[in-house]
């Protein structure tokens, strides 16, 4: 791999890896607290059924952008102010971002010498190795997606087994990373009552999530799955309205959750 080098305000940083981009989102807001600069990278091992981009998914695509940690970097630290305002920072989401280990390592190293705050939007579908270990050393904050807590179901809707996505939590919660968790509402197939009660006292156990973050269900993204000549099972499923999101959140606030 080639290395290059990055100067800005007195600080060399080496550098290596080449990151695929699918896109970014300068001044997104739901990416982690504040103004947030979101990095979706290409990749991603899960097929989730009610995946609203589906086409992060192959490592290959023809879409997706090369860009260098160098390149990247000195983009993001044009948005120093808007973070300072806000609270903000950046994040790196996707797809999967740890399919890029490399990649990711460097881009929040680099961004923590500026001080910038890093999140990483994760399932948690990779094993704690010396590499994501490494990354999380650098990492502010992780968005940890739980689909279900449901061994059976999380199967059913991710492709992959839930077992990584908790050890994953509990390494975070051992060297107390901080952690927002989401949670993603889909009417018949994640808001069944007794997984929700379960999938609180789980979250209930962990000492260092701030923020549960319940997020809706949409259908902004089925245009994709037809368009890559995907089978699109939820087709049919409703949005669910603002009512049952709110009580949905309701649930998880009885049990103490700081819910957004």
């Amino acid at each position: 791999m080639l290395y290059t080098a990055l100067y800005t305000k007195g600080f060399r940083v080496l550098m290596m890896v080449i990151g695929k981009v699918h896109s970014i989102e300068t001044c997104g807001t739901v990416d982690g607290p504040g103004i947030r600069y979101a990095v979706f990278l290409q990749g991603c091992p899960l097929r989730c059924i009610y995946c609203h981009n589906p086409d992060t998914w192959p490592t290959d695509s023809k879409t997706a952008t090369e860009i260098s940690v160098e390149e990247i970097v000195r983009d993001i630290v044009k948005y120093k102010s808007y973070f300072k305002f806000s609270g903000g920072g950046m994040t790196l989401t996707g797809g999967e971002p740890l399919m890029q280990k490399a990649f990711c390592k460097e881009v929040f190293k680099a961004c923590q010498t500026q001080g910038i705050h890093t999140a990483l939007d994760t399932s948690g579908c990779y094993k704690i190795d010396e590499h994501v270990a490494e990354i999380l050393s650098y990492t502010d904050l992780v968005l940890l997606d739980i689909k279900t807590i449901n061994p059976a179901r999380f199967l059913d809707l991710a492709g992959i087994k839930i077992d990584n996505t908790l050890a994953f939590a509990q390494y975070l919660n051992d060297n107390n990373i901080p952690v927002w968790i989401r949670f993603v509402q889909v009417p018949g197939h994640t808001n069944i009552t007794k997984e929700m009660h379960d999938l609180a006292q789980y979250v209930c156990n962990l000492k260092n999530v701030d923020k549960f973050s319940v997020l809706p269900f949409h259908q902004l993204g089925a245009y994709k799955w037809a368009d890559m000549g995907l089978d699109y099972k939820l087709q049919d499923t409703k949005e669910p309205t603002k009512e049952e999101t709110e009580n949905l959140r309701n649930l998880f606030r009885s049990y103490g959750l700081d819910v957004i």
